[in-house]
């Protein structure tokens, strides 16, 4: 790495930056205690497009739905909003009653069609667990 006398910085590339000192720069800039220049400044980054692009990347600000221009909405424009928002969820919650309530059925022919096996060819197929253990796990504990 080079360093420059009358900048006070170590000038590095782009491969040099591991992911947790672009997480922790992120982090600066994002809680507000660095500006991006003053990044540059502090970590010897050679430009703030770099930063830009961790912040793109690893940040939390929603970069594909940015605008030039925020205008304050109107409380019809946030009703309109909210309302869209409610038909969302009713739809999602509508459906996932819907798949519990066809998993509970599943559960209940699944359990019909282990009885009807089970009479049919006269065999156990579900185990019956019993509260006491087995002799071998008894025997198991004596040796301990």
């Amino acid at each position: 790495m080079k360093t420059s006398e009358n900048m006070g910085y170590v000038k590095r590339s782009q491969k040099d930056y591991s992911l947790s000192f672009k997480l922790q720069v992120v982090q600066e800039i994002e809680s507000g205690q660095l500006e991006r220049l003053e990044a540059c400044h502090k970590y010897g980054i050679q430009a703030r497009s770099t930063i830009t692009q961790w912040l793109r990347k690893y940040g939390n600000f929603d970069w594909n739905n940015l605008s030039k221009l925020t205008v304050a909405k109107t409380p019809e424009q946030k009703i309109l909003e909210l309302e869209a928002k409610v038909k969302l969820l009713e739809k999602q919650k509508a459906r996932a009653e819907h798949l519990a309530d066809r998993a509970d059925k599943k559960v209940i022919i699944f359990d019909m069609l282990v009885d009807m096996a089970e009479k049919e060819y006269d065999i156990q197929i579900r185990k019956n667990y019993k509260p006491e253990l087995s002799n071998a796990s008894k025997k198991n504990k004596k040796r301990q």
